[in-house]
């Protein structure tokens, strides 16, 4: 498989399942790996936020990039996130190397004291770790285009997943870095047009661990370059996306989980210091999002 082919696709952040005491559950994820693969989503992605990487253990985050590599078992690449402090990202990027991950996805260290030169010495440091090709998730561009383009020289950096609303900035980094980079988008479907506007290919989502194959149709007419039909297919699941938003983002993998539970996979409580559970109101919404688009059964009917 052609990594840098399929990061031009979805790169689905698949969710972490917990039981019903808040343990992790990596079974329960098996499920949504088989939909995301079977609608054609070309990358899967454990320990992403959808993932709720901050929620879990060092130990916790191990497990489940074993388990979506046993899931997936080769079908599409495994990019597996690692990030917090250098040495918990060592360790992550090492399991992650030995359980077949194809690429690691880098989050941006959450340190408060971070120099731009230091990122680059982190890269460096978790490639020491585990030689396979790095994915940028640069969350923040306040560190400014020639600092990106520093971390793209990086050795072994591969990719840019591009998570910030600057269309134009997105631009000059492109342009200051080079051209071996894959860049794509960071903030799922809804900005996805406008970033390949920019010339960023392929988008995150987490709409596929609920609906994978309105994910795909939207990279799809993108790539055909039909932006009106990919705005009339984002203008469908909007509301799912406008949910997740609220409470400063806050409600984004409960949204997520809300929406599997419904579909009757239970994959438990989002983690605080999420929102969860997800209000009445929410839910009200959510539900009706979910029968309208066929994807649960309307009340009263059997599924």
């Amino acid at each position: 498989m052609d990594l840098g082919n399929s990061l031009t696709g979805v790169s689905g952040i698949l969710a972490t399942p917990f039981d019903g005491a808040g343990e992790i559950a990596p079974d329960r994820q098996k499920p949504i790996v088989d939909r995301a693969i079977a609608a054609g989503v070309q990358v899967l992605t454990a320990n992403g936020n959808t993932g709720e990487f901050y929620g879990l253990t060092l130990a916790e985050a191990q497990v489940m990039a074993e388990a979506a590599a046993a899931h997936i078992a080769g079908r599409v690449p495994l990019v597996a996130g690692v990030g917090r402090g250098i040495r918990d990202a060592q360790a992550l990027a090492e399991t992650s190397a030995r359980a077949g991950a194809a690429a690691l996805m880098i989050h941006q260290p959450p340190d408060p004291f971070v120099a731009p030169r230091g990122l680059v010495h982190y890269l460096e440091g978790i490639r020491e770790a585990a030689d396979l090709p790095l994915i940028l998730y640069l969350r923040n561009d306040a560190i400014g285009t020639e600092a990106i383009a520093a971390l793209a020289r990086t050795p072994g950096v591969a990719g840019v997943k591009w998570a910030t609303p600057n269309p134009m900035r997105l631009k000059a980094a492109m342009e200051a870095s080079p051209d071996h980079i894959t860049w794509t988008g960071g903030l799922a479907e809804v900005w996805a047009p406008a970033f390949y506007a920019m010339g960023a290919r392929g988008f995150t989502s987490g709409l596929i661990n609920v609906w994978p194959e309105r994910s795909v149709a939207i990279n799809a007419a993108l790539e055909g370059g039909d932006y009106a039909e990919a705005r009339r297919l984002i203008a469908g699941m909007q509301v799912f996306e406008d949910i997740r938003a609220e409470e400063q983002g806050g409600a984004n993998v409960p949204g997520v989980k809300a929406a599997l539970a419904l579909m009757g996979e239970d994959c438990g409580a989002a983690r605080p210091p999420a929102a969860w559970p997800l209000s009445e109101d929410q839910m009200a919404r959510l539900t009706r999002f979910m029968t309208d688009n066929g994807l649960i059964g309307r009340p009263g009917e059997t599924t």
